[in-house]
């Protein structure tokens, strides 16, 4: 039971839940600039973890263009534990990312059903959800994200040139905050290529004993080069880009 808790936690950080496959992947980005617009993309990431586990398990992470400046970002993860689907529609202009709807469901033989629902209605000011069957009602603030909205967003903060970064996210029936910060520069070798990187970090409080870092490369259209969570017990979730087809 123990390996399998691990392995599900494992398949739910392939989700993008730490970012990795999704707010660094936008390669396909052309340079940004006010009024700038985005460039479909798909790109495969393989998972691996310490302590002797292997996980064959695969993400992919893509975003089609719509129409009318409305973009759909998207996750796909299969395993042989769980699947995920996660999904959002937004709108893209001058910038911004701007929610409209964002869906999440695991699914698999060993592991109860997880789904989570938002529905933005910037008109009225409210965003109605669903978390794990509990309907949920909220006040939207100016600038509110969702779970894969923030990670476009950081992705369009970086490029800009911002270090310190700080998104209010609807999550779970509530409001999150998170923050992230660009620590270092760092050369990484990998695939018979040596790059130089940004090193990011997810800033937590001085207690936590969680840690994630990824690098990012700023001469590839910001690719996320690796991604590497440490947990508390120090075991180590670690994600590799496999693959990356843009769509010119």
């Amino acid at each position: 039971m123990h390996i399998n808790n691990t392995l599900i936690r494992i398949i739910t950080c392939l989700a993008g839940l730490w970012l990795g496959l999704a707010s660094l992947t936008i390669a396909a980005s052309e340079p940004q600039h006010s009024g700038s617009t985005l460039t479909p993309f798909e790109a495969t990431y393989s998972a691996s973890m310490s302590k002797g586990i292997s996980l064959s398990g695969s993400g992919t992470r893509s975003l089609s263009d719509q129409g009318n400046n409305v973009w759909l970002y998207r996750t796909e993860v299969k395993s042989f534990i769980a699947d995920i689907d996660e999904s959002l529609v937004f709108l893209w202009e001058d910038d911004q990312v701007t929610p409209l709807r964002y869906r999440y469901r695991l699914s698999g033989l060993m592991i109860r059903n997880r789904e989570q629902s938002i529905d933005f209605d910037w008109q009225a000011g409210i965003a109605k959800g669903k978390y794990r069957g509990k309907s949920f009602e909220l006040a939207l603030e100016d600038g509110a994200l969702d779970p894969l909205g923030f990670q476009m967003q950081m992705h369009q903060d970086l490029k800009a040139g911002e270090r310190d970064l700080t998104y209010r996210i609807i999550d779970k029936g509530r409001y999150n905050e998170d923050r992230f910060a660009v620590v270092d520069e760092e050369s990484t070798s990998g695939n018979g290529q040596t790059r130089k990187t940004l090193k990011v970090e997810k800033v937590r409080d001085e207690s936590s004993k969680r840690e994630t870092l990824m690098w990012i490369d700023p001469d590839q259209g910001h690719l996320l080069v690796r991604l590497l969570q440490v947990e508390p017990d120090g075991s180590e979730y670690e994600l590799s880009l496999k693959d990356a087809t843009i769509d010119n």
